[in-house]
């Protein structure tokens, strides 16, 4: 699984962004303190293209409209033997490369993700290819091959990648040893779209980027102060991941292995979205909540064999009209109540054992939940998968537990070794005509 992070500004339809440290403004009638400036040790950075930004890459059988990136005329064919099936098919393509791109810092990881439409009979993949600070260059990676149905393709990310210094792990490129200096300087994507030959359809492209971070090894970080969306909660639908256990194994059989796609469809249901009856008609007609096992369904990493590839997710997301969607990482509660005040959920990963966060009673390796509000008093409302019922989804955390086992990278597990935490991920997914918060003046997201 990933690592990540972000903050944007927009320019021309290009999207670069650091968070290194926010200050939170004061709230009328919240606790004195809250929004007080915080310095921040990691560093995150969100670089994107869309719209204009097409035009600052390279197009090789590709063209910028109004609606996204298509095919033009494409500039071959190629031979995709599908490692899922076997099944070996032409395709005609091409491909947009952008601009070599500065992080701005030494990173240690970068997560892709993307917004796309693919109609039947089309698909894509998007690569990456970074640069060290020493100046060499990394193998092109695939970072996906992603399709919104699993009719052509099967989705999928690709495994055994790498090289003396960096790998990918399902959807994180990782440099493997930080401490020895080099590090992520820049990067390039490229972003390969496909069609059957005999059609004249094609994929869209409407968003490209990624988060690139470096959060350094930490079992605690320091709480923030609140007092931004204190009292605030959002109307999202419960739903439980526990009653589909035991579903559709070749989707990974629900249950605890469906947190994530669960958790996205509670925030795409939220924006007023849902598959349709059509798209939901392959469900067995007694399995309550049919949107879940299509939202699994349609996450579904079939190398990684699970619905918890992130990016996976956000496309998922994304492949609703009018909605976009990226993975990214916050630095602190404090931020993420910003998108709260907002009116957006987020969905966040975390790890922990059963004791580290208060009436959850279970533990985890990895788990994603949305998070819909606070208290009055700032404990943080989630919309937790991991319940009994959906009548049981909604649950109240202790805010110092929840920041602690959401933004902490190293945790002590079970037996006693050390494990690892996301370091603060998330799901942002909005429609796109709401606007992204402004967070301590900066552009917006």
């Amino acid at each position: 699984m990933a690592l990540t992070s972000l903050r944007a500004v927009a320019a021309a339809g290009v999207t670069a962004l650091a968070l290194l440290g926010t200050t939170s403004p004061a709230v009328a009638g919240k606790p004195a303190g809250g929004g007080t400036a915080v310095t921040h040790d990691e560093q995150i950075t969100w670089q994107g293209w869309s719209g204009a930004g097409w035009s600052t890459g390279t197009a090789a059988g590709t063209t910028a409209t109004t609606a996204g990136l298509t095919l033009g005329t494409p500039i071959g064919t190629t031979l995709y033997r599908d490692p899922h099936t076997g099944t070996r098919r032409t395709w005609t393509y091409g491909t947009w490369t952008s601009p070599l791109t500065e992080v701005g810092f030494g990173a240690t990881e970068l997560i892709a993700s993307w917004n796309a439409d693919t109609p039947a009979g089309t698909w894509l993949q998007v690569e990456l290819q970074g640069t060290y600070t020493t100046g060499t260059q990394t193998p092109w990676y695939v970072m996906g091959r992603w399709a919104s149905g699993d009719g052509d393709i099967k989705r999928t990310s690709v495994d055994k990648q790498g090289d003396k210094t960096s790998s990918v792990w399902t959807d994180t490129f990782a440099v493997n040893n930080p401490s020895a200096g080099v590090l992520l300087r820049a990067y390039q994507l490229r972003v390969t779209l496909y069609r059957d030959p005999a059609l004249t359809v094609s994929p869209v492209l409407r968003s490209v980027g990624a988060m690139s971070s470096n959060v350094p090894d930490r079992f605690t970080v320091a709480p923030s102060a609140g007092g931004i969306a204190w009292g605030t909660e959002l109307a999202v639908p419960r739903y439980s991941q526990e009653i589909h256990a035991g579903q559709y194994p070749e989707y990974d059989g629900g249950g605890e292995a469906w947190c994530s796609p669960t958790s996205t469809e509670m925030v795409v249901e939220y924006w007023g979205r849902k598959p349709s009856p059509a798209d939901t008609s392959w469900v067995d007609p007694s399995y309550a909540d049919p949107t879940v096992d299509h939202a699994a369904r349609m996450t579904y990493d079939y190398q990684y064999q699970g619905a918890g590839n992130w990016p996976f997710n956000t496309a998922y997301a994304a492949s609703f009209p009018g909605l976009e969607a990226k993975v990214t990482r916050l630095h602190s509660l404090d931020e993420l109540e910003h998108f709260i005040a907002a009116g957006i959920p987020v969905v966040t990963s975390q790890s922990f054992l059963a004791s580290e966060l208060d009436g959850a009673g279970y533990g985890t390796a990895g788990h994603l939940m949305v998070v819909i509000g606070f208290t009055a008093t700032g404990d943080v409302i989630a919309n937790d998968p991991a319940s009994p019922s959906d009548a049981a989804v909604r649950h109240v955390y202790r805010r110092d537990q929840f920041e602690q086992i959401w933004l902490r990278t190293r945790r002590t597990t079970a037996s006693g070794g050390t494990g690892s935490g996301s370091g603060g991920i998330v799901y942002l997914i909005k429609p796109t005509d709401v606007a992204w918060p402004s967070v301590a003046g900066s552009s917006n997201w």
